[in-house]
């Protein structure tokens, strides 16, 4: 049994439990490591000879209500997985409270390339920089297409009626993980409340995975391909242009102002050979066939989400309840709740998603 305890992860129990589920062996070593990232759901890597494995389990500290459910995760992995869809594939799912105090799964770790920072980034040829950004926008379209019934997902959510209530469960989490006054946050709010119903009904549905950016996707050596779209927990069945308004919100481009205060993904978007947003656009329309009339509104929609995520990233690590580099990363966070709703009036005000680089 390995002497390796990292904070969230009590091998002793664990290991047993390995063994029992997946033929590991329990009086014999694991190497765990906890995985970059873990701003959310918390990700480590544990391996044992040719074995090579990921757990993921709730985050430490203050869980917003209905996130962080790791069977509604283990399901959408195995329906991807039916689909087709590169995931990574689920391998084990625990409920059993005596083995880690929570609920957790098990997947195969994925080899490849992740893009998580500039640096990343940099290291990528002007070609190789716009391979990714096809890579991303075809998947995502890909994603898109997918009929849920095809991937055993058709009760996973109910699209009608998605982004109101989107805007509903936001603002409630919001009230729930507030840490100070954000009038900003309030308005986007008020705005919301207003502009969201006025969507004309009978737009149409999908999957959609809610949290797409590119440091949640691992790609092919060759960056042609992405091999694995990692980070499930808020997938649903909903509208797919919110999908798309996430994504151009974490995506960034030289000049950025407000988007350059937020440290996730910064400036990741921005270096040579990379797809604008309006590029970005223009790929995934023509990738998806969709109508994205209403994607002003889905923008403000995701900044409003993304700052209360962050809000309650800052919540966390304010009661020291983030691990690894996302303890360290959550301390400059504190600035991002306030930057994202700036982000969201400019857009709401008319400025359209020329508004994101201001």
């Amino acid at each position: 049994m390995t002497a390796q305890t990292l904070p969230g992860l009590e091998m002793g129990p664990l290991a047993g439990y390995l063994a029992a589920e997946l033929g590991a062996d329990a009086d014999r070593p694991f190497d765990v490591q906890l995985l970059a990232g873990g701003r959310s759901n918390v990700s480590y890597r544990i391996r044992q000879d040719a074995r090579d494995w990921v757990l993921r389990r709730p985050p430490l500290g203050n869980i917003l209500p209905s996130a962080h459910d790791m069977r509604r995760e283990h399901r959408l992995l195995m329906g991807m997985t039916t689909a087709g869809f590169p995931v990574p594939a689920p391998l084990a799912l625990c409920e059993d409270a005596d083995v880690l105090g929570v609920p957790f799964l098990v997947m195969d770790f994925v080899e490849g390339r992740v893009v998580a920072d500039a640096a990343d980034a940099r290291a990528l040829s002007p070609a190789a920089a716009r391979e990714v950004s096809h890579a991303l926008v075809e998947t995502l379209a890909r994603l898109h297409a997918i009929d849920p019934a095809d991937a055993g997902l058709a009760d996973l959510g109910r699209p009608d009626g998605y982004l109101e209530r989107q805007v509903r469960r936001w603002a409630d989490q919001w009230q729930r993980t507030r840490t100070r006054e954000l009038p900003d946050v309030d308005a986007l709010i008020a705005w919301l409340r207003e502009r969201i119903p006025r969507i004309p009904s009978g737009l149409p549905s999908s999957i959609v995975h809610g949290d797409f950016r590119i440091d949640n996707a691992i790609l092919s050596e060759d960056h042609a391909k992405v091999r694995a779209v990692l980070d499930w927990e808020m997938s649903t069945l909903g509208d797919p242009v919110s999908d798309l308004a996430i994504s151009l919100v974490y995506w960034s481009e030289a000049g950025d102002g407000l988007r350059a205060e937020i440290d996730v993904a910064r400036g990741v978007t921005a270096g040579p050979g990379f797809l604008t947003r309006a590029e970005l656009v223009e790929a995934y329309a023509d990738a998806s066939g969709l109508d994205l009339g209403h994607l002003d509104a889905c923008i403000v929609l995701a900044c409003f989400k993304l700052a209360v995520i962050m809000e309650s990233i800052h919540k966390r690590t304010l009661e020291g309840a983030q691990l690894g580099d996302a303890a360290r990363e959550g301390q400059g966070l504190e600035a991002a709740p306030a930057a994202l709703a700036r982000m969201g009036r400019h857009v709401a005000e008319g400025g359209g998603i020329a508004a994101l680089s201001l």
